[in-house]
């Protein structure tokens, strides 16, 4: 008997929208809010000062949910995404090749909001907001 892993595809990440959220439904009225998130990692270069290490991610999330958190998110809005990962290809208008892109479909958005009344004034989660079953197009 074959001892086989199983196949995992989920993704947790935390950082802050890079431009407001696009609102669209669908021909067939599905709901979809894309996004663009930042997510920065801290390390210590060379010299042993601390600098960001940003990387960026297309989000895509589906369903009532997403509909009714658009007006909650703008561009530097901190929220955690939680889903999975997909590919894609395109092709690069400069120069004909193919390319290929991996994103993120959001299962659940937890927005995170400034507090005044948090100790410090920090961050608290707002209620998540659950997602579609990450429906395709």
């Amino acid at each position: 008997m074959e001892l086989r892993p199983p196949n995992l595809n989920f993704v947790m990440v935390s950082g802050n929208l890079t431009k407001d959220p696009e609102f669209k439904v669908t021909a067939t009225g599905k709901e979809l809010l894309s996004m663009r998130i930042a997510v920065n990692r801290r390390v210590k270069d060379k010299t042993g000062a601390w600098k960001d290490e940003p990387m960026f991610f297309s989000v895509d999330w589906w369903g009532d949910m997403a509909a009714k958190a658009k007006d909650r998110l703008r561009k530097g809005s901190p929220i955690v995404v939680e889903g999975r990962l997909k590919g894609r290809e395109y092709e690069d208008k400069a120069t004909g090749q193919k390319r290929s892109v991996v994103d993120i479909v959001a299962n659940l958005v937890h927005i995170l909001e400034k507090s005044s009344s948090g100790p410090g004034g920090a961050p608290s989660a707002a209620a998540p907001a659950a997602a579609g079953a990450g429906e395709d197009l």
